[in-house]
């Protein structure tokens, strides 16, 4: 039995049992296990969690390696000198890989997470196949929505947006986006900046993914059959998640026995608190907080429909969760949103004004709070989309195809160098 290839995952968030982009990293690592050796490079303080699953859960062909730059805890020392850490992080590691690479000579490196289009993988510079993404980033909110933005809510915008240009143009980005054997992108608007930075070699694809177990979770949520309709948005309560827009849109929309339930914590909840007192809807609309896991899950099974009118997400989570339950989605035809959902599953609403954003996300409010057979048709279409496209096992699969193209395409490439230099000589 011939030996199995070996693969190097570049994973600096790779946490077991955990969502956003630690998840990405633990389950691509998790599945793609099944099919090859992996070895992932990511950071010591990802250690204890992962020694900790693997101690009760072994994992055959998986093997993890920690490195953390010089001063590591000064330069992580809270999240705004994370992008800092993680730029030191990634030279680090490429200096980890290139000294084992010269004892394991890894057939492949992906770089996972994290999912950002501006900082380089120096691991691209190893002598070997580098796949780089999927990556995101690239989304902006529309200059439109800015209005209904505070001070600091714009300064914020203004300096995300300046963060990724200094990235693009940074010689290690580029070279990392020219040197990789594909680019995948979460959405076009980063597969547009990755373009312009010198990407050949480009595919959209989702980064997330909902194991198993997950799927079974959710899919056990039936749909309430009893009035009151509920909305529900699940969300850091920030500017850019929109949930001005869906408060407004609940207002409009007018159905007296509806309610909006919204869950999750952040600096935007005093402002949204004053705004459903200024629309009259402050008797139907619940903030519920931050809950934990299941009270989360258990306040989306009592609701019927998931609102989430974000204006730059790159992934959305949120909506492959409630399509896994069967809920149809209403969100804004902008970033990871207009990836997950479609006419099949959801109403995704086009963003040029806020005006005409929030007509349009109150018509389809109303369309599903009084059709109960569309909310099931979407719903089904919903779990049937993230079983055939969002399952873990799924995308592990289609990278195990996508790596034996790349793997045989260099070896062909390196059988003809060896044979044009034999004729040389």
């Amino acid at each position: 039995m011939s030996e199995l290839p070996k693969l190097l995952i570049s994973a600096y968030a790779c946490r077991p049992n955990m969502g956003s982009e630690p998840g990405v990293g633990w389950n691509i690592a998790y599945e793609l296990a099944k099919y090859y050796k992996v070895w992932v490079l990511t950071r010591e303080n990802n250690r204890s969690f992962i020694e900790s699953e693997l101690a009760q859960n072994p994992v055959p062909n998986l093997m993890f390696i920690y490195c953390d730059p010089p001063g590591a805890k000064f330069w992580n020392r809270s999240s705004k000198t994370v992008y800092l850490h993680y730029y030191l992080w990634q030279i680090s590691a490429y200096f980890t890989a290139r000294h084992l690479h010269s004892q394991i000579s890894w057939d492949l490196v992906h770089h996972v997470t994290y999912v950002r289009y501006s900082s380089p993988s120096f691991l691209s510079l190893l002598p070997i196949s580098f796949v780089w993404g999927p990556v995101g980033g690239g989304e902006m909110a529309p200059e439109a929505f800015w209005q209904d933005f505070s001070f600091r809510a714009k300064v914020y915008e203004v300096l995300r947006r300046l963060s990724h240009q200094f990235g693009e143009f940074d010689p290690f980005t580029r070279m990392t986006a020219k040197r990789s054997a594909l680019v995948r992108a979460t959405t076009e608007d980063t597969a547009q900046r990755l373009q312009l930075m010198g990407a050949e070699r480009l595919e959209l694809f989702s980064a997330l993914g909902l194991s198993a177990n997950e799927m079974a979770t959710l899919n056990a949520l039936p749909m309430p059959s009893s009035e009151p309709i509920r909305f529900i948005s699940i969300a850091r309560l920030l500017h850019w998640k929109g949930l001005h827009l869906g408060l407004r849109a609940f207002a409009q929309a007018k159905l007296s026995h509806a309610e909006y339930w919204i869950l999750g914590e952040g600096p935007e909840i005093d402002r949204l608190r004053v705004l459903a007192q200024e629309l009259n809807i402050a008797d139907r609309v619940t903030f519920l907080g931050g809950l934990p896991r299941q009270e989360t899950l258990e306040k989306l099974g009592k609701s019927h429909i998931l609102v989430h009118p974000s204006l730059h997400d790159s992934g959305g989570l949120v909506c492959l969760e409630a399509m896994a339950a069967g809920r149809p989605v209403i969100c804004l035809d902008l970033g990871g949103s207009s990836v997950h959902v479609t006419e099949q599953t959801g109403f995704k609403v086009a963003a040029f004004s806020p005006e005409q954003a929030v007509c349009d996300l109150a018509t389809a409010m109303t369309q599903l709070a009084t059709d109960s057979e569309l909310r099931l048709q979407m719903g089904a279409a919903g779990q049937q989309r993230v079983r055939e496209h969002f399952s873990w096992e799924q995308k592990a699969q289609s990278l195990v195809q996508l790596y034996e193209k790349i793997i045989s395409a260099s070896s062909k490439q390196n059988l003809s160098s060896a044979v044009s230099t034999s004729e040389v000589h």
